[in-house]
């Protein structure tokens, strides 16, 4: 299928703006040029969508990921695409080994190094400034200083990135477009794998062999946060192992407020 569009006329966010201290709003226009080649891509693979990204907004297309299943798939097919799209990771300091791990394996298949990127704070710093653990006081301050301020530095002078959320995922999620516009950061947001689903993508990880964090195999569904995140139990969501026990379900990256 055919749907790419020349990047010199899709409407971009200008290097100099810098989201985290100016929030930028885009036009009208803008919005339903996003919306017309987010319904194209529909019927698109996530091969296809990925092809168009990079098409479209590479070199300046970057992608975040947490090393779930759906990241790395995005990564197997970015591997064949083009290995010099910029990718990178919010390593909160508190991710499993495993997670870590898988990031040095996927480097070693792919030829992909994705980069680390942090808070300003070390964990001992962090849990100093808090009198301890802030995880399990103030959960959503956690994820807001470790994971959502590190973003909205990361994507300053991108003009736009790729996740790999998916509809089914959570309430939270089922909207996504594929193609549209992140206001929360001010940058044009691709979500390759948003109408594809979890039986989708598992099966697209087995027949290819694309790595996977071993968790996965020892009943971790969604992968975050080591304090946060258990493996859920026969009949639970897929994100009940995310801040069991709480009303959070989200880290803060893919919601709107």
């Amino acid at each position: 299928m055919s749907v790419s569009t020349p990047a010199a006329s899709l409407p971009v966010v200008a290097p100099s703006q810098k989201p985290a201290a100016k929030p930028v709003v885009a036009s009208e226009e803008f919005l339903a040029e996003l919306a017309a080649h987010s319904k194209k891509l529909e019927s698109a693979t996530p091969r296809e969508i990925i092809a168009w990204a990079v098409e479209n907004y590479h070199p300046k297309l970057t992608m975040a990921t947490a090393f779930g299943p759906e990241g790395c798939l995005i990564l197997h097919y970015l591997s064949e695409i083009n290995q010099d799209v910029h990718v990178f990771n919010l390593d909160t300091g508190y991710q499993f080994k495993e997670t870590l791990e898988l990031r040095d394996r996927i480097a070693e298949r792919y030829g992909i190094e994705v980069k680390l990127l942090s808070a300003d704070t070390t964990v001992e710093q962090y849990e100093a400034q808090h009198g301890g653990p802030l995880y399990k006081t103030k959960p959503d301050q956690c994820c807001f200083d470790r994971k959502v301020t590190v973003l909205r530095r990361a994507v300053e002078g991108w003009k736009a990135w790729m996740s790999g959320i998916r509809r089914d995922q959570s309430p939270d999620r089922a909207n996504a477009p594929i193609v549209g516009w992140d206001k929360k950061f001010g940058i044009v947001k691709i979500s390759p794998l948003a109408n594809s689903t979890k039986q989708e993508v598992w099966k697209t990880i087995t027949d290819e062999k694309v790595p996977y964090n071993p968790l996965h195999d020892q009943g971790y569904t969604s992968i975050g946060c080591w304090p946060c995140t258990r493996a859920v139990m026969f009949g639970e969501d897929e994100r009940a192992g995310r801040w069991s026990g709480t009303a959070k379900t989200e880290c803060g990256l893919h919601t709107s407020d």
